[in-house]
């Protein structure tokens, strides 16, 4: 199990996701971002506005999700 923040992921908090794998955590950090959306919390905004449109176009956003996943590789287990 490994842990990375919301702020890691490209979100403005400190809110910690935890995975066995780096797409468990994206995942996590997703349903936090459409969370806050939803509670109108305005600061997580553009952060979901990104994760939004890496979700509409995989391809494009391969950069983000490949450093993501080299992030979630090297850190130490928890």
């Amino acid at each position: 199990m490994k842990t990375m923040t919301c702020r890691q992921l490209g979100g403005p908090c400190e809110l910690e996701h935890r995975g066995e794998t780096a797409d468990e955590v994206i995942k996590a950090q997703d349903r936090h971002l459409r969370d806050a959306e939803r509670a109108g919390d305005a600061a997580h905004l553009p952060a979901r506005e990104d994760m939004k449109g890496r979700w509409r176009h995989p391809k494009r956003s391969l950069g983000w999700y490949r450093d993501a996943k080299a992030t979630f590789a090297a850190l130490p287990e928890s």
